[in-house]
């Protein structure tokens, strides 16, 4: 395995986990990793559909923290570990995730769509009422929107997370097809001097493509984009560092020599 970063990890401190946190670390140092960051999930004012699931994706940081200090320094000569955060963007919650972020000193900050225009795209509500078109195209725009008014992140996460849970998730997607709005974000990433990242956990998903597909990321390297993290997004431990090899092989296919990590929020570039 060529990557030995890790750079998107939930533990049961995120509300979709149950794992701890020292668990996750474990396996990771059995499979040779020599990076971890976990970016628990902080998704202010989330959509949610059950009353009884409200708040599970609001993380208590300072917990969080203790332990990954703890962990830190526990296992300092097996494996370096990173404090990081997958913040679930929204234009109307910009100025408190920017109030969030700068009250603690992150190595590194995912930013995320996971809900749109305050629907969740991961019930078929979402798509109800009109193409599967239609509603990634709303999905990709709202990426936009987020782009205008929020700044304070390092690479954009899953960049084209809708297709996991659409009507025909990627059977019918492309980069080609959506061109058109998918080159303006990525435009505008570059601009901002941001990244984004390569998700592995589609294929959990049974996604034909990793996330986002390889035409995205074949596409922000030619229009000049250079930071790219590789992240599993595993919430338990069998899914920590899946398909990396799958992934390292797109970045040599479309032009990339290098992957990025993060500390203190600057990018290192690892050879691949």
């Amino acid at each position: 395995m060529s990557i030995l970063s890790d750079y998107h990890l939930h533990s049961s401190f995120s509300g979709d986990s149950n794992t701890p946190m020292d668990v996750m670390i474990e396996k990771g140092i059995s499979l040779g990793l020599k990076n971890m960051c976990f970016t628990e999930h902080m998704d202010i004012d989330y959509t949610y559909i059950k009353e009884e699931d409200i708040g599970m994706f609001d993380l208590n940081t300072d917990s969080y923290l203790f332990d990954l200090i703890k962990y830190r320094e526990k296992y300092k000569d097996q494996i370096n570990i990173y404090f990081g955060v997958e913040l679930g963007l929204q234009p109307h919650i910009a100025k408190k995730l920017s109030s969030y972020v700068k009250s603690y000193d992150f190595d590194f900050v995912i930013g995320s769509s996971h809900i749109c225009n305050k629907k969740d795209p991961y019930f078929p509500q979402f798509y109800e009422g009109r193409s599967e078109e239609e509603a990634y195209r709303e999905y990709f725009s709202s990426i936009l929107d987020n782009l205008k008014v929020f700044h304070n992140f390092d690479v954009y996460g899953h960049l084209d997370y809708v297709v996991r849970y659409g009507p025909n998730r990627d059977k019918d997607y492309s980069y080609e097809k959506y061109k058109d709005i998918l080159d303006i974000i990525l435009m505008r990433l570059i601009d901002m001097e941001k990244g984004i990242e390569i998700n592995t956990g589609g294929v959990s998903y049974g996604l034909k493509e990793l996330n986002p597909c390889t035409g995205i990321i074949r596409r922000y390297r030619e229009l000049g984009g250079e930071i790219i993290t590789i992240g599993s997004d595993a919430h338990t431990p069998e899914r920590i560092t899946k398909a990396f090899d799958r992934a390292a092989n797109i970045l040599k296919e479309c032009g990339y020599r290098y992957y990025s990590i993060f500390a203190g929020r600057m990018p290192e570039y690892i050879k691949l």
